[in-house]
């Protein structure tokens, strides 16, 4: 065995480069700090006694995160252990006012929608009934923030709705969202005090880092150890991912599959350089948006 790999990755060595990439690309969890505290929070939710106000949680962090993994990941390892569904995600649809989102609780709940769920009083009647019926202790509104796009009489009934459903139905809203929707939480005390939050920050340049590094070099199957967590690499991956984890492994993966294409097996500063790979912060006025125009 390899031993800069897990045992399950190291027994991938002697497949052939085709299958070794496609595991690479493959999503994989990486577990971390942020991660192992939303995952606490939300079990805590569900675990909960009974309430007449029961608590919110909001998961709020930068774009390409791993919020949404967190997130699924957690209803995922729910529903192998439980006997019934009680946790749901719902996918936050794009649109302003409460009919946008009775429609994505509808989806989410995988309910069949009527031809006059743009009747709000209908839509809500169904969305009532399926609560009613299906006892959801937690809901996950993943990209809340596209809740928060329409007039702000629109929000306001939303977040009506979020107070509504946990006070009827004993339901914990759990917000998944960037910044924007800690400050539209927080702009009424009403709404604050009922969320409590747990952040997914960009990452330090930090020993956490370094773990991470470590944990993904270790679940890619390349013969030859790269270190990633060691100077100058660690620091390159982290100036170019900015700290945010999905762009981590967006690095790492790409550079994986080149050092298998080239016979490297390994990843060094070269093959990252190769890469090209531009910040996500500098990508709207990035040399290829030019070429465009």
């Amino acid at each position: 065995m390899a031993d800069h790999l897990l045992p399950s990755t190291s027994a991938l060595l002697d497949a052939d480069a085709a299958t070794r990439i496609a595991h690479i690309r493959a999503p994989r969890w990486i577990g971390h700090p942020g991660a192992s505290a939303a995952h606490d929070a939300l079990r805590q939710l569900l675990e909960r006694p009974p309430s007449l106000r029961p608590r919110g949680l909001l998961i709020a962090g930068p774009y390409h995160n791993g919020k949404t993994m967190i997130a699924e990941r957690f209803a995922v390892e729910h529903l192998r252990r439980a006997d019934r569904q009680r946790v749901w995600v719902i996918q936050t649809r794009e649109g302003a006012g409460l009919s946008h989102f009775y429609a994505s609780i509808l989806s989410g709940l995988r309910a069949p929608q009527a031809a006059g769920w743009r009747s709000l009083s209908r839509a809500s009647e169904q969305v009532d009934h399926l609560l009613d019926s299906l006892k959801p202790r937690l809901l996950i509104f993943d990209e809340f923030y596209s809740a928060l796009r329409g007039r702000r009489q629109d929000v306001k009934a939303i977040f009506s709705f979020l107070r509504r459903i946990a006070r009827v139905h004993d339901i914990s809203p759990v917000l998944v969202g960037e910044i924007a929707v800690y400050d539209a939480l927080h702009d009424t005390d009403e709404m604050g005090s009922r969320f409590d939050t747990v952040p997914v920050p960009r990452w330090g340049f930090d020993e956490d880092f370094a773990a991470l590094l470590d944990s993904l070099e270790a679940s890619i199957p390349l013969a030859q150890a790269s270190n990633l967590s060691r100077l100058p690499l660690a620091r390159m991956i982290h100036d170019l991912s900015e700290g945010l984890i999905g762009e981590v492994v967006d690095i790492v993966t790409r550079a994986a599959v080149a050092a298998i294409e080239s016979g490297e097996e390994r990843i060094t500063s070269s093959t990252v350089m190769a890469l090209g790979y531009v910040p996500l912060s500098r990508r709207r006025n990035s040399a290829l948006r030019h070429s465009m125009t």
